[in-house]
């Protein structure tokens, strides 16, 4: 159930983002989940895509700084209220959210979730009847 996240440092440049997304796209490794958190001096990519191992080796030889970093990825209805008894369920067994992204699409939603003990988020979501994204249902063969 542990989805392997892509961070990625990047300089405030202009055209940064799209080197990476070249890099990307030139060795067929898919984004499934983006996001961009960024300051005056530099932003900070964090990627779910179909072939991590890979795009970690592909963006450091490219000069990127990149971390490996373990992530959940919960399946919710795309409907008010269900990313909150998500995050309910998380709150009530005292586990801190460190950040989250996440998307909807056709009566689905998709968070990605990263905490510190991601374990204990994967065994808390599973015993509430979750549904976790599996290493399967992302990555590219």
């Amino acid at each position: 159930m542990i989805i392997k996240q892509l961070s990625v440092f990047l300089e405030d440049r202009s055209g940064r983002l799209t080197d990476l997304t070249q890099i990307l796209a030139e060795h067929e490794i898919n984004i499934t989940a983006l996001s961009l958190a960024e300051t005056a001096d530099y932003g900070i990519v964090r990627m779910v895509v179909g072939k991590p191992g890979c795009a970690e080796e592909f963006l450091r030889e490219a000069g990127f700084s990149v971390r490996l970093t373990d992530v959940v990825c919960v399946n919710m209805p795309d409907r008010p209220g269900a990313l909150h008894e998500v995050l309910k369920i998380l709150a009530d067994n005292n586990i801190n959210v460190d950040y989250m992204y996440a998307f909807s699409n056709k009566d689905v939603a998709l968070g990605v979730i990263r905490a510190a003990d991601i374990d204990q988020v994967i065994e808390v979501l599973q015993k509430n009847e979750m549904q976790l994204l599996r290493q399967s249902d992302i990555y590219q063969l």
